[in-house]
């Protein structure tokens, strides 16, 4: 078989993707928060898409998890209960802790650690900047980074099944007082830890780190 014969070339997202992409933000920066209703023809005119677009679009994002159907009001931005939250901070928390540990314990440790920490100088500067979806972006790279490297490809996959959820939830987070040093200094922490191949203190500063998160999020979010 010819090398290459069944790739699709591609030069731009299309619509529907360009759409989702527009969506996806609108939902993570409070554009439309969770309990907003979701109309198909007011999105349409906003979105300047057909009613096709959106409804896959918002198909898409049910599947996601940030979007749910409610009988006799149609789609909603997804509100999740303290309930939800928890059992997404529990699996979070653990699998992310055991990556830190993996990291601490890998044979180029030092290397691993640079390459967080240049991932926590986007961070920083998204943070400075009032950039939201840099810093929602840039800190879903330095999980994946530091999954990766631990080799715990598993969990990521199992992590990524809540990665809009977990989104969502980090969107509310960040934007609470005081979490633009503390978040930052929290994450510097579990590097540094990494750094000194202290597989015990990277577990539980990456512990502490979403323990923290969850706290705040369940402070925003109702009963």
């Amino acid at each position: 078989m010819v090398a290459g014969i069944l790739r699709v070339e591609r030069e731009t997202k299309s619509l529907r993707e360009m759409t989702l992409d527009k969506m996806r933000r609108a939902i993570l920066s409070q554009h439309f928060k969770p309990g907003d209703r979701l109309v198909e023809r007011e999105l349409c005119d906003q979105l300047a898409v057909s009613r096709s677009v959106v409804r896959e679009v918002l198909r898409h994002l049910e599947a996601e998890g940030i979007v749910e159907i409610v009988p006799n009001r149609g789609p909603i931005v997804a509100r999740l209960s303290q309930a939800q939250a928890r059992q997404i901070y529990e699996v979070r928390g653990y699998l992310e802790a055991l990556a830190a540990r993996g990291c601490a314990e890998h044979p180029d440790a030092p290397a691993v650690a640079d390459a967080l920490d240049a991932s926590l100088d986007h961070i920083a500067h998204g943070y400075a900047t009032g950039d939201a979806t840099l810093i929602l972006e840039v800190t879903a790279q330095f999980y994946e980074r530091m999954f990766l490297a631990s080799g715990r490809e598993i969990a990521w996959d199992i992590v990524s099944t809540l990665h809009m959820r977990i989104t969502h939830l980090r969107s509310i987070t960040i934007a609470t007082p005081g979490r633009a040093a503390d978040g930052p200094e929290e994450m510097r922490r579990i590097v540094a830890a990494i750094r000194a191949r202290d597989g015990e203190s990277a577990f539980k500063a990456s512990l502490a780190h979403v323990e923290r998160a969850q706290s705040l999020a369940l402070g925003v979010i109702d009963a």
